[in-house]
Formats: C-alpha cells, structure tokens, sequence
C-alpha cells in the first residue's frame, strides 16, 4: 500500500443522475454528510445511498466467514439501485473493514442474476488533497494516472459536471473494463491500526 494524492480524469458527458453508494468511515461524518449535501442534494449530481451515521451491517454479514455470503448479502441489503460506488478517502479510512467489504461487494461479479461489478473510483475527502493511505483492495484495481486501471482515484472535485463525468465513466467501466478487475484479496476480518496515526480506531 502506499500513498497517493489523486489525479484528474473523467469526459464530458449528458447530465445523467446515477444511484450512487457511499463508502465511507464514520470517523469522517461531517466531511462525508458535507459532500453528499453539496454534489448530491443540493447540485444533484446522484442520488446517494448510504450506510446512517452509526449503523452497521447486521450480525448474519458481521458473524460470517463466507465472503460469497457477506457480498451478496451486501449487495442485497445496502446497496439498494446503485450502480457505482464512491469511497470517500479520509485519512483513516483505508484501516476499516466495513470500507474493505464495501470495496469487495462492489467489485463482485456473477452471483444472483449474474450481475455486473459497481463501478468504483475513490475520492480524497479532503479539499487540499493531501495525501492519503488507498484502502489495499482498491489499490488492487488502480494505477497511478488513472490509466489501465477499473477504479480510478481523483481529487475533490471542483465541479458538479466534473465528479458527473467520473460517475458516468465509472458506470461504463462495468462493461468496458471488468476484464481489469482484481478481487482476490481477502477480506479484512477486523479493523487495522490505521498506517497515518498508527491507532486501531
């Protein structure tokens, strides 16, 4: 794993409204409740779905040891529409297992009704773009640049069309770019000291 500030990418495209599913750590609540207001209510870029602050998967995904089940039940229970995923990058977030299943469900292909993988990119939550830790299952499927590459990682977004545009190349890319999935690392079994502040949160 290393350390990474983001890139710039996406085209233009139509003003097409996508369900989108947050990934986030609940340590950035503000941050995260900040970006949903702005790009998703107010500038109506998606429609957010989301875990609530303080929720949690229920005991049946928490208590499982067959990574098929906890995806599919993902999938089933808290992605509801939503196409594409968005992990909004914190500085701790790449330690959480919630945040490493989510990446895992998202990038699940086949299964019930042989579904198509979210798309997935992440974005630095913070508006400096300083840089932050990628979550290891996400650096599986990137590359510096954005090139070659199924989830992309950017800046924060500077335009509602700009984050619209990497949304709707995200969505694509379950078609165009699945072949460059990787999903093959384990799942995360319990939180990990977090590799910035060195704490288990």
């Amino acid at each position: 794993m290393s350390i990474y500030n983001g890139g710039w990418g996406g085209m233009q495209h139509q003003q097409i409204k996508r369900n989108v599913f947050i990934s986030y750590y609940h340590g950035d609540q503000v941050a995260v409740n900040e970006f949903v207001r702005i790009f998703g209510r107010e500038l109506n870029v998606f429609s957010p779905c989301m875990l609530a602050e303080g929720q949690r998967f229920t005991d049946d995904i928490i208590n499982s040891t067959n990574p098929a089940y906890v995806m599919q039940q993902i999938r089933n229970k808290y992605f509801g529409h939503s196409t594409v995923t968005i992990v909004l990058l914190g500085d701790c977030t790449h330690s959480r297992r919630y945040v490493d299943w989510e990446i895992k469900a998202s990038l699940q292909r086949g299964g019930v009704g042989g579904q198509l993988p979210h798309g997935l990119m992440a974005i630095n939550l913070c508006k400096q773009n300083s840089s932050q830790y990628i979550p290891p299952k996400f650096w599986d499927n990137w590359k510096k640049g954005n090139t070659d590459c199924y989830a992309p990682f950017y800046y924060y977004p500077n335009t509602a069309d700009e984050l619209r545009g990497w949304i709707e190349d995200a969505f694509h890319a379950r078609k165009t770019k699945a072949h460059l999935i990787d999903n093959s690392r384990d799942m995360m079994k319990n939180n990990k000291a977090c590799s910035r502040c060195g704490v288990t949160h």
